[in-house]
């Protein structure tokens, strides 16, 4: 024993995790240095071109280290419903959504294991899943995600997505005064199911933290925002919405309350550091300076937005009035994917055809620094995560940049955002746990995963939705497009 030290005793007896990633590339302005890096106690502790060996040796030569990206917003559950539904605006896209929704909890834990793995296997460390819920079982949805999300490893923001609007509120009326049906459940029912869930779930030390995330201002009363904002004041709970996703909710805000929704979330005192928004397509050039002044975090979901046909969210705008940005996949129904390096590409080059100057455009290097930073700060854990830091939280993806798809060597990050890289990703560590090593998941059977998911699903091809069909009609109405033959 006395030939131990005591560091070296308690990573033997697993008092805490000690290791060290040799001569590995991270970057450093536009450029790269190999370093050594000590992570002790699930956090960066020492970086520098050499040091001694503590605790087990990681070898990162031909490797790049980078932050843990965030998956910013998606919805875990639509991994079962993902290739399935047919090309939709939004509005008709959720009838067919919510037709076809799991009704099952063992579905949300298997789905919301894919999804983490998926999330971790393409870079990403965190997920904030906005997750639908199972009507009259929403309690037993949350614990499924979260179990599972204990389980695979990664760090979880979890929304229990809450309204208390129906559906076909969603969807402006127009001159037709069509009238809705009432939610199924009150305001209050849905308020004291949050409540519930943060005593029973919101655990941050241990990776999972709840947020207040009702659904958006299309589907949810004044009431529901306000209780949500005390709920998020007295217990420090991020804030998390879809906002402005499709033109029909543009003209809804006004039809419904004669000011935009950015303009009514500013006055119900939604909009915060620690509020991050999905989407934000069809924002006007008051809703940006609103954003800009509160420091709230716009979340881009590229994919879903060209999924949907919603529009191209003017990111460059937003990052020109100093707004916080951060990347999403969305939901795996709406993309269909969970690949948060493809969400990053195309959230990169997709603004290539927004603005003529190219010197506006998002270089690689600044489209990491958004997935990373950008993730962390609309977390409002900036100041813990997103960057390779002495004394931040050592969530870290290491890149193999020998696989195929990163050659040859030309500039390593710009290979990852700008190619197409494929089964990239090494290893993962979420606060010093390594939880993918070697390209697999540490924790769980990725076998056995995949067994699960296709056995307890079929083919499904050319299905029809009678809630589709009920709302078909007055969507083209409203937005005035031809009557569907």
């Amino acid at each position: 024993m006395s030939n131990l030290n005591w560091q070296t005793v308690k990573s033997f007896l697993g008092l805490y995790l000690v290791f060290t990633i040799q001569n590995v590339l991270i970057p450093v302005g536009q450029e790269y240095q190999a370093v050594s890096v000590h992570i002790v106690e699930g956090r960066i502790a020492a970086i520098a071109p050499t040091l001694d060996i503590l605790g087990t040796a990681i070898d990162g030569r031909n490797k790049l280290l980078l932050p843990g990206f965030v998956n910013a917003h998606t919805h875990s559950s639509e991994m079962w419903q993902r290739g399935m539904i047919p090309p939709y605006p939004l509005e008709l896209w959720l009838a067919e959504l919510y037709d076809s929704t799991p009704l099952d909890p063992e579905q949300i834990y298997l789905s919301a294991l894919g999804t983490a793995v998926e999330t971790l296997l393409t870079g990403g460390t965190t997920v904030v899943d906005h997750l639908v819920l199972i009507p009259g079982r929403e309690l037993e949805t949350v614990a499924a995600a979260v179990q599972a999300y204990k389980e695979v490893g990664i760090r979880a923001f979890v929304g229990p997505l809450i309204q208390d609007e129906s559906l076909e509120s969603g969807i402006p009326c127009g001159d037709t005064g069509r009238k809705h049906q009432p939610y199924l459940r009150s305001t209050e029912a849905m308020l004291e199911l949050l409540r519930e869930a943060i005593s029973q779930f919101h655990r941050p030390t241990e990776g999972i933290s709840i947020m207040a995330a009702p659904t958006g201002t299309q589907l949810c009363s004044d009431a529901l925002f306000e209780g949500c904002v005390e709920l998020s004041d007295r217990h420090d709970l991020c804030r998390h919405a879809h906002l402005l996703e499709t033109k029909a909710q543009k003209l809804l805000a006004y039809e419904q309350y004669g000011c935009s929704a950015v303009e009514r979330l500013k006055r119900l005192e939604f909009l915060s550091p620690q509020t991050s928004l999905a989407h934000c397509v069809w924002l006007d050039e008051h809703d940006i300076d609103l954003l800009g002044d509160t420091h709230s975090t716009v979340v881009h979901n590229p994919l879903s937005n060209l999924r949907l046909g919603s529009g191209i969210a003017p990111i460059l705008k937003y990052r020109q009035a100093g707004i916080n940005v951060a990347f999403g996949c969305d939901g795996a129904a709406s993309n269909d994917s969970q690949d948060v390096l493809e969400a990053i590409k195309i959230g990169t080059i997709l603004h290539n055809v927004t603005d003529l100057d190219y010197t506006n455009w998002i270089t690689p290097h600044q489209a990491i620094e958004l997935a990373s930073l950008g993730g962390a700060t609309g977390l409002g854990m900036a100041s813990e995560l997103g960057s390779i830091e002495v004394g931040k939280q050592a969530d870290l993806v290491l890149y193999d940049l020998m696989n195929l798809s990163l050659l040859p060597r030309t500039d390593p990050i710009g290979l990852l955002v700008l190619g197409r890289p494929t089964q990239v990703v090494d290893s993962v560590w979420v606060k010093g746990d390594r939880v993918i090593a070697e390209g697999k998941p540490t924790r769980i059977n990725l076998d056995e995963l995949r067994s699960q998911l296709f056995n307890r699903s079929q083919w499904s091809v050319n299905r029809k939705s009678n809630a589709v069909q009920q709302v078909e009609d007055h969507y083209r109405a409203v937005m005035q497009l031809p009557a569907s033959e």
